[in-house]
């Protein structure tokens, strides 16, 4: 994990597609901004561990079909 420290105002660029900016530092609190392309997810890191687990469980509870395999003869 790569680890910078950043005061408001100040950015970090990740890849060509995303800024990650600093807002506002409030006590513990920080405001981050981030700029990217519209196809780019972004989620919380907790609602993204959550979504992740639910799509596991769905996918217990519903496995997809085997394809149909067709025979020439």
């Amino acid at each position: 994990m790569l680890v910078l420290s950043r005061k408001p105002g100040e950015s970090i660029q990740v890849g060509d597609g995303i800024t990650v900016k600093v807002l506002r530092v409030r006590g513990e609190r920080v405001w981050i901004g981030i700029e990217a392309d519209p196809d780019v997810s972004i989620q919380r890191g907790e609602l993204h561990e959550v979504r992740q687990m639910i799509r596991a469980e769905e996918a217990k509870r519903n496995p997809e079909p085997e394809p149909d395999v067709i025979t020439w003869q």
